[in-house]
């Protein structure tokens, strides 16, 4: 793994990228030149880059290209989220790295499936494949929003804001359904680990993201124009509001095509096994069809 930085295009600092290459891909030492078209991955929310090193490195093999990850801002050695964070601010982003690195395909999950799709409207991007995006559409996700998760991580009472973030996203799986009460107790437990501590520290970027989703807000005929062949995935086990908006946009825009993965929650790229960087490799390398299933490997 190459760990290295890309310049923001508005002056902000840096974004923090971490490449990985198939065994014949090495770049010349002391050089970031790409050797080849790589693929650029973007991170959901509350989350670090490092989550998704293993996916990066597992699909980097499988297609043969340099795949690069980076921490978005606020995170890692990135710049923090400057003042007027918005959409428009991770758009630019994923286009200097794309264009620092010569990628021209995009991987992204969560609100990186956000990002991704509001810059694919723009051009720019090959093919992309996203993982449960976060798109609103005609506000579906407004009710996902609470004011109280903004209210506690104002007040520096992040184990209430964990509780209402997890209780509103669902996507913890069976987690999300607990009492405020126990979803508190939890929070107050993992923060004793690394990652629920690294998770506590990142509430703040997930309001500023989950504000941008919600600003972002978007209609069907916004996206008819889009021309990056796009396929949309959503886990079998995920909550059930991104397979619906998958399915609407796959059903509006011809060069969007949507599948379940099955046996899979919302972290699917988190998680160990290669079934889904293999599907997600088949796309990238041209050889999907159009209903192909999800879950075979």
């Amino acid at each position: 793994m190459e760990t290295w930085t890309v310049e923001t295009d508005d002056g902000g600092g840096q974004l923090e990228v971490h490449t990985f290459r198939p065994a014949s891909g090495a770049s010349i030492p002391g050089s970031h030149a790409p050797t080849e078209a790589g693929v650029v991955l973007v991170h959901g929310t509350l989350v670090t880059d490092s989550l998704y090193w293993p996916f990066a490195r597992t699909l980097s093999v499988m297609l043969g290209r340099p795949v690069h990850s980076y921490n978005r801002r606020g995170r890692g050695r990135s710049a923090p989220q400057p003042p007027g964070y918005s959409a428009d601010t991770e758009i630019s982003d994923l286009h200097a790295v794309l264009e620092k690195t010569g990628s021209t395909d995009v991987v992204a999950h969560s609100y990186g499936g956000f990002v991704a799709l509001q810059a694919a409207r723009q051009g720019k991007i090959k093919r992309l494949v996203t993982y449960d995006a976060a798109v609103s559409l005609s506000g579906n996700l407004s009710s996902r929003w609470r004011p109280e998760l903004e209210e506690a991580v104002t007040a520096g009472q992040l184990d209430h804001a964990w509780a209402h973030l997890v209780q509103g996203l669902g996507t913890a799986g069976p987690i999300s359904y607990l009492p405020m009460g126990a979803l508190r107790t939890l929070s107050i437990l993992s923060a004793r680990t690394r990652l629920g501590l690294e998770m506590r520290s990142l509430l703040p970027t997930a309001v500023a993201e989950m504000r941008a989703v919600l600003d972002s807000d978007a209609h069907l005929h916004d996206f008819t124009k889009l021309s990056t062949p796009t396929l949309m995935l959503s886990g079998g086990w995920s909550p059930s509001y991104f397979a619906e908006t998958g399915r609407m946009l796959a059903g509006a825009v011809p060069v969007i095509d949507f599948a379940i993965v099955p046996l899979q929650f919302h972290e699917g790229p988190l998680r160990p096994g290669k079934r889904l960087a293999a599907r997600i490799a088949r796309f990238l390398s041209g050889n999907h069809l159009p209903g192909d299933p999800a879950g075979a490997a």
